[in-house]
């Protein structure tokens, strides 16, 4: 069974109470305090785990509790801290508390407290003081959190398989990976996504099958959006498309639709197109069908293969690799990058950053923005990485020169130069 969305009683351990007591001892007739605090309790705490992909464990364990602290005692002794609850949870799980992200586990091992345990009470040794020789009190444990967290799992992977149903998804993942798909000779054969590890070159990729769409899914229909929010989280689209369809280009188009209308930031995804099925088809067949996808896709690389015959697999696996690598190399320098202080510069120092001056070269209007940091900031960017210039765009906005550049008449195909680079305002 596969269960992506689940809800579960949280509760941390609550704080031992501290002691109230006095030594009494032999020839000690008026000992003083000695009364020890109460232990800390345990606290939940969420482990991400590689090896699950499902959250179906929390349908039949829907509350989780840590050991509470003990009470202290006599002769300044603290209470034994409550053992904390490790929980182990798929990678991609993400934990809300009312409504609120408080956790999204993305690697392997990483841990977060999702709820902590209440602090032991102070026992009365604590309260001694030069005018307070003998006090009495001593506190409660503090309670620990408690609160019913609602989780969700949105599966990571290197590539997401996207297509109707019977466009080869699952053959392409077992023949390509250790996964083991249902496949069957009819519509939504999967009925949860699948997730295999794929190896080219020494490279692992890690593949999600996503069940299979349909005219609507965005909006509900078939397995409606159950699975669309895994697309989310995959770096790569696999875009699979079969070659006996009525309408190639219509039924790649119709998926690129259902994707922009559950979010348009999957259409900014990179993506690979491959024609399935291509097994006993003539090469002039196999060829029309390629041109009519690659007039659709505008841009994105077209492959034909077949999964059963293994043709064009290795090929396919090689640019998804590439992509792959090439995002993650991306996000880490997104990471570097979000260090400058250039992003996080005061307002009143925004304007003397950076500066916009309006040109004509060879009888085009030029805007030429230039600055230390924003210059460094193109010098990182890779022109032909689309994902990198509209992040080069982001930062334009963030820094306010999207907007000095509005007040300029900057219009969306209007040519912005940064250093050595020119590329538009807006994405063409």
């Amino acid at each position: 069974m596969f269960v992506d969305i689940a809800k579960v009683f949280v509760s941390a351990g609550k704080g031992g109470n501290g002691a109230v007591s006095f030594r009494r001892e032999m020839y000690i007739a008026k000992g003083g305090p000695d009364g020890g605090n109460g232990g800390n309790g345990g606290d939940v705490i969420f482990v991400a785990d590689s090896g699950l992909n499902t959250l179906v464990d929390f349908r039949y364990k829907p509350e989780l509790t840590a050991k509470p602290g003990e009470n202290g005692s006599k002769q300044d002794r603290t209470g034994a801290g409550g053992a904390s609850l490790r929980v182990k949870v798929p990678v991609g799980t993400i934990v809300r508390r009312d409504g609120n992200i408080i956790a999204d586990l993305t690697q392997s091992g990483q841990e977060v407290i999702i709820a902590k345990g209440g602090e032991g009470g102070a026992g009365n040794a604590r309260f001694k003081s030069s005018v307070r020789q003998t006090p009495r009190i001593a506190e409660n444990g503090d309670p620990g959190d408690i609160f019913e967290a609602e989780l969700e799992l949105k599966l990571l992977a290197d590539v997401g398989l996207v297509g109707l149903p019977n466009a080869g998804k699952s053959t392409f993942l077992s023949v390509v990976s250790n996964a083991k798909p249902e496949i069957a000779d009819y519509p939504f054969t999967t009925l949860s996504p699948n997730l295999g590890v794929a190896t080219i070159d020494g490279q692992n990729l890690l593949i999600a099958d996503i069940p299979g769409l349909i005219e609507g899914a965005s909006e509900g229909k078939g397995l409606g959006t159950a699975f669309l929010r895994h697309v989310e989280r995959t770096s790569v689209l696999l875009h699979l498309v079969d070659a006996y369809s009525e309408d190639v280009a219509k039924t790649y188009s119709m998926i690129r639709q259902e994707l922009a209308n559950y979010s348009e930031d999957l259409t900014k995804r990179p993506e690979i197109v491959a024609l399935t099925k291509i097994e006993g088809l003539d090469d002039d067949i196999i060829q029309m069908q390629i041109d009519e996808l690659q007039k659709a896709a505008k841009g994105s690389l077209v492959f034909a293969i077949s999964a059963p015959a293994h043709i064009g697999l290795t090929e396919v696996l090689r640019v998804l690799k590439d992509k792959t690598l090439e995002l993650k190399q991306f996000e880490a320098e997104e990471v570097e990058e979000a260090e400058v202080p250039t992003i996080t510069l005061p307002d009143d120092k925004l304007a003397d950053a950076w500066k916009v001056e309006k040109i004509e070269d060879e009888d085009k209007i030029v805007f030429v923005v230039s600055g230390q940091k924003i210059e460094r900031f193109a010098r990182r960017t890779k022109f032909d990485n689309y994902d990198g210039v509209n992040r080069l765009r982001d930062i334009l906005k963030k820094l306010g020169i999207a907007h000095e550049l509005r007040r300029q008449g900057v219009e969306g195909v209007s040519v912005i130069r940064i250093g050595d680079h020119d590329f538009t305002f807006l994405e063409q």
